[in-house]
């Protein structure tokens, strides 16, 4: 039974330095040149094991549930194993306002959400559980700061077009599994995974979608392994069944503004916001002056998480293309349960490794079983940042 264990940053580099002391051996001095003495009895020092970290709340410990059920990592909900135990998808989707209605994005577990050149924002979902789905999109091109972030959850990732002088020679390397479009810039591509959909009206950069049956066959084709690595750490650590992070003393938010209109750190151009639901415990997403609706269904798209994300970002040359830092550590705020905890995210382990999030006082936030939407917040506009109408300060 695979035990879900999260270690805290310290206790890994206690761990490491442990492996890496050594001890010289010395020759011991003659017996005739010592006085004899009475030494004190020296107290061994009680061994440092390893120990579990503390929660703030009870959080799921184990993955396997038995009965062919796992907890999934992306939710911590009760899912298939056959679901749960299979490496998800990491989609590229448009956000432009002339690219809506998206489909099949309500689908995904996770959706991570960044600016790209142009100062709008593009979608990248996390999917577990796409076999209902026929196909998900429309799909878009690819940037570095996505793939890095794709990388935290293990997931195959897909795309249509890149930003060939900043991603190229990381898809092209064995450090990534993807499913790429054929394309300048990809020298081994999955073409069978994609196809045009009829969209009068759109441009042909929007009518290109993922067919889910199609993608089967490319990941077969590729070889990629269908289950998570061995290693594999879960990004989020979430309350147990039955357990409320309820937060309680931590203030209230219902309005969460990633960036105000007119911001240039990218979500002022697609004028977003969220809005809690203390009924349902969901946080319910707008943009472009209205709700952000999924076509498969009509509905508004709703999670049980929002992270504010807080990553140092840079203009790469004059096409506008950008960089952000999503290794290293930064703020961050973490909404649940209507309430908001500011703190820290940490990334230091690798491109393998997840950012993780810890509170002010240095407790790992524990998140609400559910969904979970991460904004990539461009810091050097975090001014523009508001919750409730108010700006937010650290």
């Amino acid at each position: 039974m695979k035990k879900w264990k999260v270690f805290t940053l310290f206790m890994l580099t206690v761990a490491a330095a442990a492996g890496c002391a050594h001890t010289e051996e010395t020759e011991s001095p003659s017996v005739d040149v010592i006085e004899p003495s009475k030494e004190e009895p020296v107290e061994e020092e009680p061994s440092q094991e390893e120990e579990e970290p503390a929660f703030l709340y009870p959080v799921i410990e184990e993955h396997d549930m038995g009965g062919g059920k796992v907890h999934s990592y992306l939710t911590g909900t009760e899912v298939d194993a056959s679901v749960g135990d299979r490496r998800p998808i990491a989609v590229m989707i448009p956000n432009n306002d002339i690219a809506q209605p998206q489909y099949g994005i309500s689908k995904a577990s996770v959706i991570y959400e960044a600016c790209v050149e142009g100062r709008i924002t593009r979608l990248m979902g996390i999917f577990e559980d796409y076999d209902s789905l026929d196909h998900i999109g429309p799909i878009r091109s690819s940037r570095d700061y996505y793939v890095y972030t794709a990388l935290e959850y293990d997931a195959i990732y897909c795309h249509w077009g890149l930003a060939v002088p900043y991603v190229a020679d990381l898809l092209n390397s064995d450090r990534v599994d993807n499913i790429s479009q054929a394309t300048g810039g990809i020298d081994t591509p999955t073409p069978i995974a994609y196809d045009r959909i009829s969209r009068p009206g759109y441009r042909d950069e929007f009518t290109g979608y993922l067919f889910v049956d199609k993608l089967k066959k490319g990941i077969e084709q590729r070889g990629y392994a269908q289950a998570y690595e061995d290693t594999f750490t879960p990004k989020f650590t979430f309350a147990a069944d039955g357990t409320k992070a309820d937060y309680k003393d931590a203030p209230d938010a219902v309005k969460l503004c990633p960036g105000e209109k007119g911001s240039q750190g990218g979500y002022g151009g697609v004028r977003a916001y969220f809005e809690y639901n203390e009924n349902d415990g969901l946080y319910y997403r707008y943009q472009h002056g209205g709700k952000h609706i999924d076509s498969l269904d009509g509905r508004q798209l709703a999670v049980s998480n929002v992270v504010f994300q807080y990553c140092h970002g840079e203009v790469r040359d004059s096409h506008d293309y950008l960089a952000f830092g999503v290794h290293g550590e930064g703020d961050c705020i973490v909404f649940t349960n209507g309430k908001m905890i500011k703190g820290r995210w940490e990334r230091w382990d690798g491109d393998d490794s997840p950012a993780k999030y810890y509170d002010e006082a240095g407790n790992e936030i524990i998140f609400n079983q559910g969904k979970t939407w991460v904004c990539n917040i461009w810091e050097e506009y975090a001014d523009s940042v508001s919750v409730d109408g108010n700006p937010v300060t650290f």
